[in-house]
């Protein structure tokens, strides 16, 4: 009789520490799983001057994975631009240069602020400008992807093909 006591108490607990809400939680995560996959393969950057920033990239890299052995698909991005100067709120004035590994971009379409696209990404800031940025295959799963300004410096974005813990050789 006592194993039957503990047995139920323990069934009570575990079931009133269960969320009520769980299938509504696992529904709403289906529902915007596109929005947490390019969560997921957004980075960002700023560069300085003093501790102002002068300019801000954000970058969603628009990969996904096939099974085909020989993938040579161009690398695809949309990257979001802030630029403090609004004259120069382009990433075709010849200020500021975009390369992925070294490499220029192959074609940056601008976007308009109301493109479908966009309503997916995770970080859209109404004061950017966006592009869509298509640069040559590149071989390696993993790679830079540089911001460069002639007046502020450089930042460096790092992007991967797999999730970025299978490369680090770190425990986490």
């Amino acid at each position: 009789m006592l194993q039957f006591t503990v047995l139920l108490t323990a069934a009570a607990l575990l079931l009133g520490c269960t969320s009520k809400e769980e299938s509504q939680l696992l529904q709403d995560y289906s529902a915007h799983a596109s929005y947490h996959e390019h969560l997921q393969k957004t980075e960002k950057v700023q560069l300085y001057e003093g501790n102002v920033t002068k300019a801000m990239l954000t970058a969603t890299y628009l990969y996904t994975q096939t099974y085909e052995k020989h993938d040579t698909r161009d690398e695809v991005f949309i990257v979001g631009v802030y630029l403090e100067d609004e004259a120069l709120q382009t990433l075709q004035e010849g200020e500021y240069t975009l390369t992925l590994n070294g490499s220029n971009a192959k074609e940056a379409l601008q976007l308009d602020k109301h493109d479908e696209r966009l309503k997916a990404l995770s970080f859209v800031m109404e004061w950017g400008s966006y592009y869509l940025v298509t640069f040559p295959h590149v071989e390696a799963k993993d790679f830079k992807l540089t911001f460069k300004s002639a007046a502020y410096g450089e930042g460096t974005l790092h992007f991967a093909k797999v999730a970025k813990y299978i490369l680090s050789k770190e425990a986490f």
